[in-house]
């Protein structure tokens, strides 16, 4: 650009030979090209009270010359003010959440903002984004406790969900082997076959308790009621001075079978 006596003379020229008259006209360089302009870092209070240092780099292009140097001084820093008060009043409204992951909204909206107040400078605000979120050594002792936290959480949660499937599918064969005694039975001897094959010493054979004592009780009470019901149908035959202790003994031995069947 040409200035002659302090007033721009015509439109921005390009590159090439330009003639001038000393001490009247002098020149003005701006290029044209895409600047990067780092955003130092500044602490920075979030919507939920955790401060925190940002830094940021943006990029922005020159798209009218004559206003760049008319309307502004110093289009570069100003830009960089303006830059900084931006990224402090936006992730001031944004919770830290938010901030770590919503950042590319963030970025979007400081650009806009950016975008906007420099376009009567002649400067078009491309790229804007936030580069470095420094966190309080204790926020970030927090952050890994409920990550930790969270991770146990999902790994009850996935525990207790194959809990359940197992327990689902277990239900299923113990339903068979309600239906059909004999396949446990089965079950059983499957098993010892599969014992034996490792020439165990000792064999150790899976038997409902409960419901052999239950049947050795029924067995022994109908033994002592048939014990009962014979003298009397058959009247007392010799010597029945003598059996008389066995069946009482028998008796009794019934009743506490039966007793610890009922409460086991």
């Amino acid at each position: 650009m040409v200035f002659r006596l302090g007033k721009i003379t015509g439109e921005a020229r390009g590159p090439g030979l330009i003639f001038i008259a000393p001490f009247v006209q002098r020149i003005d360089r701006v290029s044209l090209r895409i600047v990067a302009m780092p955003i130092q870092s500044q602490g920075i209070i979030t919507k939920d009270n955790v401060s925190i240092d940002v830094s940021a780099v943006a990029y922005y292009r020159v798209e009218d010359p004559v206003r760049s140097v008319v309307a502004i001084e110093n289009v570069g820093a100003a830009i960089g003010q303006i830059a900084q008060t931006t990224l402090r009043a936006v992730v001031g409204r944004h919770t830290l959440d938010e901030l770590l992951s919503d950042t590319d909204s963030i970025n979007q909206n400081i650009r806009e903002i950016l975008d906007v107040q420099t376009e009567e400078w002649g400067i078009k605000v491309t790229v804007v984004e936030l580069r470095d979120i420094q966190l309080p050594d204790s926020m970030q002792r927090a952050m890994a406790r409920q990550a930790e936290a969270e991770r146990e959480k999902r790994a009850k949660i996935i525990a207790a969900q194959g809990e359940a499937l197992a327990a689902g599918e277990v239900a299923n064969p113990s339903d068979v082997m309600m239906a059909h005694p004999l396949a446990l039975q089965l079950r059983n001897l499957q098993t010892l076959v599969e014992v034996a094959v490792d020439k165990n010493s000792t064999v150790v054979f899976p038997a409902p308790l409960m419901s052999t004592i239950a049947e050795l009780g029924a067995f022994l009470e109908r033994e002592s009621e048939a014990a009962r019901e014979l003298p009397a149908a058959a009247g007392p035959p010799t010597g029945s001075t003598e059996r008389e202790p066995v069946a009482q003994d028998r008796d009794q031995s019934a009743r506490s079978v039966a007793s610890a069947a009922d409460n086991p």
